[in-house]
């Protein structure tokens, strides 16, 4: 069945979504395209969870749209079968990028290769935690294509044009540890140890007040993708709204105690 392309496991609010077609290195398949983007938008309405983790089954990450099924015919005249992801007859996904958008966190841990349309999908997520095997390419010019999920505006914003542009007209993989000193991936951590650090950012952004959480990411999406200036009036207004109708001061000098214990915590002293 086509759920079983995509896989939840929900423990301690946090949800780990893994792509599973390990045969096919986890390729974006009709199935995948379909089911995927739906798994996302329940889990974003679900509120028993609160921040997401995107994988995939071993031995990779996802190796991009499935080119043996675009080979094998299986598309129409409207376009759906190449590089529809959330199934709108016009070939265009309904929002921007290769995810829906979401009000809560999502976490990508690389495991392993995210190629192309793979590539798009992990610079979806807010941020990435790689394993020591993941491995990192654009092969859109390659094979004949262009991207459509965002690549050339998301990838810069993490790494720069100048090393954007050297991944798309080569084509070469970019290791993990390159990913790390270029700001790709946040960290990168034994393969094992991969889905655990995920799950512990995962747990510290669960222990914070949810509402800001959310706040804070629609700000960020705001801010990043307009100028400085105006930036700086997003957040500005963000700030004076959070402020306003129910702003509690005794729940703020609450948060700060814990803030300050656990800091304390974290750095012994």
């Amino acid at each position: 069945m086509d759920n079983e392309v995509v896989l939840v496991e929900v423990v301690d609010r946090v949800a780990v979504v893994t792509l599973h077609r390990p045969e096919a290195r986890n390729a974006l398949n009709r199935a995948v395209r379909r089911r995927l983007p739906q798994v996302i938008d329940e889990l974003d309405r679900d509120d028993g969870v609160d921040v997401m983790v995107l994988t995939g089954t071993d031995p990779a990450f996802c190796a991009g749209v499935d080119l043996k099924e675009f080979g094998g015919g299986h598309t129409t005249a409207a376009g759906e079968g190449f590089a529809t992801m959330g199934e709108r007859r016009d070939g265009r996904t309904p929002w921007r990028g290769a995810l829906p958008p979401t009000d809560k966190v999502v976490i990508g841990a690389i495991n392993g290769v995210a190629i192309t349309g793979g590539f798009e999908l992990a610079l979806a997520c807010d941020f990435l935690i790689a394993s020591e095997r993941a491995r990192f390419a654009d092969t859109h010019a390659r094979v004949g294509v262009m991207p459509g999920w965002g690549l050339t505006v998301l990838l810069p914003q993490r790494i720069g044009v100048a090393r954007a542009k050297e991944m798309s007209v080569t084509g070469n993989f970019v290791d993990a540890e390159t990913a790390l000193a270029w700001g790709l991936v946040n960290h990168v951590v034994p393969h094992d140890e991969l889905l655990p650090s995920c799950r512990a950012l995962a747990a510290d952004c669960v222990g914070i007040d949810q509402r800001a959480v959310r706040q804070m990411l629609r700000t960020y999406d705001e801010v990043t993708t307009t100028t400085v200036d105006e930036g700086w009036r997003i957040e500005d207004r963000a700030s004076r709204d959070w402020e306003g109708a129910g702003f509690d001061p005794a729940a703020i000098e609450a948060r700060r105690r814990e803030v300050v214990e656990r800091g304390r915590r974290q750095i012994g002293t």
